[in-house]
């Protein structure tokens, strides 16, 4: 699978670069917290080669990739600029530590 293509395109259709406010991913997974989500027609994203599903969930978009998640989430940040993030399970595991503590 061509990781940087997937992630080209994806980033097409939602709007570029300039309509991502941030993204991260979990385990299948890449949830982006888009400007505007009206941009973004699921169909055509959901018929990129590679794209499993969509998921609109907690102010996030979600595009469901599989277990190859994390490649194509350090080509969308690398074509972005975005700033690797640490994961959604290591930032919800943090949450319960903390939680935990109180």
């Amino acid at each position: 699978m061509d990781y940087k293509k997937l992630a080209e395109r994806i980033l097409e259709k939602l709007g570029g670069k300039e309509n991502v406010e941030s993204v991260v991913h979990c385990m299948t997974r890449l949830r982006f917290v888009l400007k505007d989500e009206s941009q973004v027609d699921d169909e055509q994203v959901k018929k990129i080669k590679g794209v499993i599903g969509v998921m609109k969930k907690s102010g996030q978009y979600q595009i469901i990739i599989g277990n190859e998640v994390a490649s194509v989430y350090k080509e969308i940040c690398a074509l972005g600029n975005f700033k690797e993030k640490t994961s959604v399970k290591k930032i919800e595991k943090k949450i319960k530590i903390s939680f935990l503590k109180c």
